[in-house]
C-alpha cells in the first residue's frame, strides 16, 4: 500500500509540473508577443525620467490645456536639460523617441506650444564657422534647439555664453561612406524628438552656412507643408548600380532612389524614420562598401512610404559641378556678395503649391578661412541682426 501511495504522489507531482510548464510557456509566448516595437529593449533604471505611459492616447482632447492631469504629467516628465548627455544606447534611445507622440501644433499644452526648429550638426570636431551661427541665432533663443554629434574623442569645451555650449549628444564614430553615417543621423533625430516642442529637423555639417536670417528660415520651414528629402532615380553605376538584389522583395530596383544626405523634415516624418524596423536593418545589412547608405536609405524609404509628404529636393545647396565623389569647396577668395546673392535667389522651385525663387536656405562646403568674409557680408546680404 505504501508503494502504491508513493507512486500516486509521484504521478500527481509530475502532472503538476507539466501543468506549470505549460502555463509558463504560454505566459512566455504572450510576453514575447507583447514586448515588440512598443516595448523597451532593456529593463533597468533610466538616466532620466520620461514617463511614456502618460503619452499613450492619440486623442487631441488628452492634450488640451484643460486636462490638468496630462499637462502636469508632461510638465513633470520633460526635462530638456537632460536630453543632451545621457547613458542610453541607441536601441533604447530610438524606442523612447518613437514613443514620444506627434504632439506638434495646437495639441501641445501652452508651455510647449512654441514651435521650434532643431538644428542638428553632424561634425567631426570643432565648428570653425560658429561665430557666423552665433550671429544667426542671436535673439531667437525661444525658437530653436541645437544638437551636435561630433567624434567621441573630441572634448574641446566652448564658452558658457556660446549657443553650442552643452549641446553635444552622446556620439559614436562616423566614417565617410560607411553606414554608421545613417546611424548618426537617426541618433540626432532621436535626441531631438525627445523635446516635444521641436517641429522641424534640419541636418547640417560644420561647413554649412545659412543663406537667410533666422526669421526668414524659421517662417519658411514652420509654414512648409512638406519635408525636404532629395530623392531621384538615377541610372548607371552610382545610382541603380548600387542596388543589391538581396533587398528583394522589400525594396525593388524600380523603387531605389538616390539623394543628398542633408535633409529637412517635419516631426511626423522624423518619428517614422527613428521607428523604422523594416527597411533600416535591410539597408544596414546590404547597403555596404560602395553603396553609401547616407545617399540611398532616406531617399528610398521616404519615396516608398511618404512620397506625398516630401518635396523630393534638398534645401541645402551643394556644388556638384565638378566631377568626383566630393562636392566643390569654397575658400576665402571665392566668397563674395555676388556668390551669396546668387545662392539665395538664382533658382526656381515649388513651395506650398506656388513657384518661388527661395529654394535653398543653407549652403556648403565653406572652409574655415571664409569666416571673416562671411561675418563681413552676412549683415548686408543675409540681413543678420
Amino acid at each position: 500500500m505504501k508503494n502504491i501511495n508513493t507512486n500516486t504522489n509521484i504521478h500527481i507531482n509530475l502532472n503538476h509540473l507539466v501543468s506549470y510548464l505549460v502555463i509558463f510557456a504560454f505566459g512566455l509566448t504572450i510576453g514575447s508577443t507583447f514586448f515588440t516595437r512598443d516595448s523597451p529593449p532593456n529593463f533597468h533604471t533610466f538616466p532620466f525620467t520620461l514617463d511614456l505611459v502618460n503619452f499613450t492616447s492619440s486623442s487631441s482632447d488628452d492634450y488640451d490645456d484643460t486636462n490638468n492631469t496630462t499637462t502636469t504629467a508632461i510638465n513633470e516628465t520633460i526635462n530638456i536639460k537632460s536630453y543632451y548627455m545621457h547613458q542610453m544606447e541607441d536601441p533604447e534611445l530610438l524606442w523612447r523617441a518613437s514613443m514620444v507622440p506627434n504632439l506638434g501644433g495646437e495639441n501641445l499644452p501652452s508651455k510647449f506650444k512654441t514651435k521650434k526648429i532643431a538644428f542638428m550638426f553632424l561634425v567631426r570636431g570643432p565648428l570653425p564657422l560658429a561665430q557666423l551661427w552665433e550671429m544667426f541665432f542671436k535673439g531667437y533663443e525661444h525658437l530653436y534647439t541645437i544638437y551636435v554629434h561630433s567624434h567621441p574623442s573630441y572634448n574641446e569645451s566652448l564658452p558658457n555664453n556660446s549657443v553650442f555650449h552643452g549641446r553635444r549628444i552622446p556620439s559614436k564614430d562616423v566614417e565617410w561612406g560607411k553606414f554608421n553615417m545613417v546611424e548618426a543621423e537617426r541618433r540626432l533625430l532621436a535626441n531631438a524628438l525627445l523635446d516635444v516642442s521641436n517641429e522641424r529637423f534640419i541636418l547640417l555639417s560644420e561647413s554649412c552656412i545659412p543663406l537667410f536670417n533666422f526669421s526668414t528660415i524659421y517662417s519658411h520651414l514652420i509654414n512648409s507643408n512638406k519635408s525636404h528629402v532629395e530623392a531621384y532615380d538615377l541610372a548607371g553605376p552610382v545610382g541603380r548600380g548600387r542596388y543589391s538584389y538581396h533587398m528583394m522583395p522589400h525594396v525593388m530596383l524600380s523603387q531605389w532612389r538616390k539623394g543628398s544626405q542633408w535633409f529637412e523634415m517635419d516631426r511626423g516624418l522624423a518619428i517614422e524614420v527613428v521607428s523604422d524596423q523594416e527597411y533600416f536593418p535591410l539597408f544596414q545589412r546590404f547597403c555596404t562598401r560602395a553603396c553609401y547608405g547616407d545617399e540611398h536609405y532616406l531617399p528610398t524609404f521616404v519615396s516608398m512610404k511618404f512620397s506625398r509628404r516630401n518635396s523630393n529636393r534638398s534645401i541645402t545647396w551643394v556644388d556638384w559641378s565638378k566631377t568626383g565623389p566630393h562636392p566643390g569647396v569654397f575658400h576665402r577668395p571665392l566668397v563674395t556678395p555676388e556668390l551669396l546673392t546668387s545662392l539665395r535667389s538664382n533658382n526656381t522651385c515649388e513651395y506650398n503649391g506656388e513657384k518661388t525663387d527661395v529654394c535653398f536656405l543653407f549652403a556648403r562646403k565653406f572652409m574655415p578661412g571664409t569666416l571673416t568674409r562671411l561675418l563681413r557680408f552676412a549683415p548686408q546680404i543675409m540681413k543678420f541682426n
